[in-house]
């Protein structure tokens, strides 16, 4: 059995999407013509990801219970922390 691709793989195929037309202006000024399928696929495959992350983060609830919001932002601030510094040594 083949198994199917995954986003990203397999062979590009055209499809029929409805878009505002404010939407596609907006689509063809930031990467012209040409340049929308690719963009779009990023877009999608980005969307994709961020799904499966959702899931992922639903499942370990369920089975661990919710994140501790303060632990959250204790990493959080490492983070920013981290960043505000590098950003200052550059």
């Amino acid at each position: 059995m083949v198994a199917s691709p995954t986003p990203g793989e397999g062979p590009v195929r055209p499809v029929s999407v409805s878009l505002h037309e404010g939407t596609i202006a907006a689509l063809k000024a930031r990467t012209g013509k040409r340049g929308m399928s690719a963009y779009v696929e990023a877009l999608i495959q980005r969307q994709l990801e961020r799904d499966r992350l959702r899931e992922l983060i639903e499942d370990a609830e369920a089975d661990h219970g919710p994140v501790d919001q303060v632990a959250v932002e204790a990493k959080r601030a490492i983070l920013r922390a981290d960043t505000a510094g590098s950003a200052d040594a550059a």
